[in-house]
């Protein structure tokens, strides 16, 4: 593990097995990656390649059939404290209200009712919630109840929050004001954060470093560095040079992506 880095996977493979006692199925590996401190990461690649196992790997809700992962330097064997998940799924509680749902993530704290109350209030107000606070999911547009799913995973203070596609159901205008939020976000906590998407031009916006994958199983095949300031914001895509990055992951993943529709019969 280097000095910078954060998070480190190291020959890390994930096989399944498979429910009638024959061969298993090779989602993922073997993958070897430093994740620096306080980086944005991303991770694309064709459907079916292990993305998603890669981050519940990382959440530990699920372990390597190979390989080791660590987070601060410690082996991921479970849940690891520290880490925060936002999901593609809307996660709202349908019968909490916004500070409900909120104060939900700190429900096995040992703060004290004040002091959670405090917490609840800040983030809420973080991700311009203020005035939403007794309003229920079910009032909300779906951009909203998202910046609640991440405000409950924030209260907790992560100091690595994993993304599984959490702007996926949002349309194009709506994702690109999301993920102007999702870096003022990354800015002011310091987090390192480690973004799965489909979208090419999200991942480009958003990431200091993009890991494209192959097809099933996933391997990176090319980690492209960004160079963005970190003061960016979506006005990034006006860029020139921003075409030329998309063009350069679309170049590696469309042979890959060819791969997994000809498996699929398409």
């Amino acid at each position: 593990m280097t000095s910078s880095a954060h998070v480190t996977l190291r020959g890390v493979t994930k096989v399944f097995p498979a429910s009638d006692g024959g061969p298993g199925v090779h989602a993922l590996g073997p993958i070897d990656i430093d994740i620096r401190k306080g980086e944005f990461f991303a991770v694309v690649g064709p459907s079916g390649c292990g993305k998603s196992t890669m981050l519940e790997l990382l959440a530990g809700l699920t372990t390597p059939t190979e390989g080791e992962i660590e987070f601060e330097g410690k082996p991921i064997r479970d849940i690891p404290e520290g880490v925060g998940v936002v999901f593609q799924e809307d996660a709202c509680f349908p019968w909490l209200s916004v500070e409900g749902n909120v104060a939900f993530g700190l429900r096995r704290s040992n703060l004290s009712a004040d002091e959670k109350a405090r917490k609840v209030a800040a983030v809420i107000k973080m991700m311009g919630l203020s005035e939403f606070s007794g309003t229920y999911p079910a009032q909300l547009s779906g951009g909203m109840r998202q910046r609640v799913c991440i405000a409950r995973t924030l209260v907790v203070e992560p100091r690595l929050i994993l993304l599984d596609e959490p702007f996926g159901a949002l349309d194009q205008q709506t994702r690109l004001l999301m993920g102007d939020e999702v870096l003022r976000l990354w800015r002011e906590t310091g987090a390192t954060v480690f973004l799965i998407t489909h979208a090419l031009d999200e991942a480009a916006m958003l990431a200091d470093r993009i890991g494209v994958m192959s097809a099933r199983p996933g391997t990176l095949i090319d980690v492209v560095e960004t160079k963005w300031p970190a003061d960016r914001d979506s006005r990034i895509v006006e860029r020139e040079n921003f075409g030329a990055l998309t063009s350069r992951l679309w170049k590696s993943l469309r042979d890959e992506s060819m791969k997994t529709m000809g498996r699929m019969g398409i």
